[in-house]
């Protein structure tokens, strides 16, 4: 063998292969000390402060690390012993996935960040659950629909559902139901996934209690996150393909939580009955626990069904449209009782009228308008789960035009372009975004057809 040209290698090239080996070493390292420093500003489960301009001011630059590289780190971190480190690095994924859709980073390291997440949900503090289950939720919006959305709500299921029913801190408990929300309605293919989720959330807040089932009291913040999360859920599943054993009673519990002492879970509660209402197949929703799930031929039974919907609707319209024009009470915060006055209103001109409520705003110059409280309710979930990168995902996100039918300008023109130099450029579109938006489009179709239908069930007889 000719090793002339090993022998030509001075001991010097040697030191400088392994300096630059001890150098990212050490980079890593740096990186690592720089997040559990204490000069690092704090952060809540639910926003991250600790942005990237601040890391870089805390020691990054000394690394010279790039966006990708950064995430690389973080990454890296999560194998950390110390939770700090883990939750200071959660909140820098979680701030990069905000700020640009990391869809280079996804394609290479999807499943290590999942597994990572998970981990951080078995075994994690509050606060790093919390971080954990919002870098999961961001994963799947960047994703999109397709393999990788199922595999995310496959994952994670088991590890979400076994994290509630350990009773935590409430946000711990608000960040999980928000990730299962998220995660089922990007990854759930049918409606016995959608429905196993929903049930999931529902034992949050209403609990079979057993011989092993320790009782349990929910705060009202929790109880209007799963009121949320449900009906969030509920606007990808049609009314019909419902089981009919599951939910007989949520139109009278949602009706109990309208008399409620908290005007967040008096919302939540309204906009979920108004959802019930504008879907339609009100006998999947209402029941009066009696006998409901036997098989008969007694043909009282469905007078006397009618009967007991026609009184629960008069009840409900009756809180209805108090809430929307209460006056307030010691100590009530006025921009609360505003919202709920306004919602209301609108609940009551659709309950009586069938007139959905209309609503616009402006991404970067482009309306994104709602017709239907189905569309009413992924929005202002959405924009609550994505904070400050809701305009991003909405001005890039293939996944959310299809969601939402909208079509950015700025998309027009890079479409233009796309065509115009042929494969020079690449736009990213999820696996199956054909599939997303025509199963949108369908259900926002049905639910339109379901106004007209059922706007008679809601007028009071004279």
């Amino acid at each position: 063998m000719d090793t002339s040209f090993l022998d030509s290698l001075s001991d010097s090239d040697f030191d400088l292969d392994l300096h630059l080996i001890m150098g990212k070493k050490s980079s890593q390292k740096k990186f690592a000390t720089m997040l559990d420093s204490d000069d690092t500003d704090s952060m809540s489960s639910s926003t991250s402060s600790m942005r990237l301009d601040n890391m870089t001011e805390n020691g990054l630059s000394e690394v010279q690390v790039g966006k990708d590289d950064l995430l690389d780190q973080c990454l890296d971190a999560l194998y950390e012993k110390r939770g700090s480190t883990r939750e200071k690095a959660l909140a820098s994924i979680i701030e990069s996935f905000n700020s640009s859709l990391q869809n280079e980073f996804v394609e290479t390291k999807f499943a290590t960040l999942l597994q990572q997440c998970l981990n951080s949900i078995k075994k994690g503090s509050a606060k790093e659950v919390a971080l954990a289950s919002h870098a999961i939720g961001l994963l799947a919006v960047t994703v999109g629909p397709g393999e990788k959305a199922q595999e995310i709500l496959e994952e994670s299921l088991s590890p979400i559902s076994d994290a509630l029913r350990i009773r935590p801190e409430t946000s711990k408990i608000l960040s999980l139901l928000q990730c299962l929300a998220v995660i089922t309605f990007v990854g759930g293919e049918d409606p016995e996934q959608t429905e196993k989720s929903m049930h999931i959330m529902w034992q949050v807040a209403r609990p079979k209690l057993g011989a092993n089932v320790a009782a349990f009291k929910p705060s009202p913040a929790v109880i209007a996150m799963m009121v949320s999360s449900w009906s969030f859920l509920l606007t990808t599943v049609n009314g019909w393909a419902l089981n009919p054993k599951s939910w007989q009673e949520s139109i009278l519990y949602f009706s109990t939580l309208l008399d409620k002492d908290d005007r967040a879970l008096r919302i939540a509660a309204g906009e979920a009955l108004a959802l019930i209402f504008e879907i339609g197949n009100l006998d999947k929703f209402c029941g009066e626990n009696k006998d409901s799930s036997e098989p008969t031929i007694d043909e009282g039974k469905d007078s006397r069904k009618l009967m007991y919907l026609h009184g629960l609707r008069t009840k409900i319209l009756g809180q209805v449209r108090g809430l929307s024009a209460e006056a307030g009470g010691k100590g009530s915060a006025k921009k609360d009782l505003n919202s709920q006055r306004n919602t209301f209103r609108d609940i009551l001109d659709f309950l009586e009228d069938g007139y959905t409520p209309e609503t616009s705003m402006k991404i970067g110059g482009d309306p994104l308008n709602t017709s239907s409280w189905t569309q009413l309710i992924q929005l202002n979930f959405l924009k609550h789960f994505l904070g400050g990168g809701f305009v991003k995902h909405m001005q890039e996100n293939q996944f959310l035009h299809d969601v939402f039918g909208f079509t950015p300008k700025k998309k027009l023109l890079s479409g233009t372009e796309q065509r115009m130099s042929g494969s020079e450029k690449r736009m990213y579109k999820s696996p199956n975004s054909a599939l997303s938006k025509a199963r949108t489009q369908l259900l926002n179709k049905q639910r339109t057809l379901a106004q007209g239908r059922n706007a008679g069930h809601f007028a009071v007889d004279e």
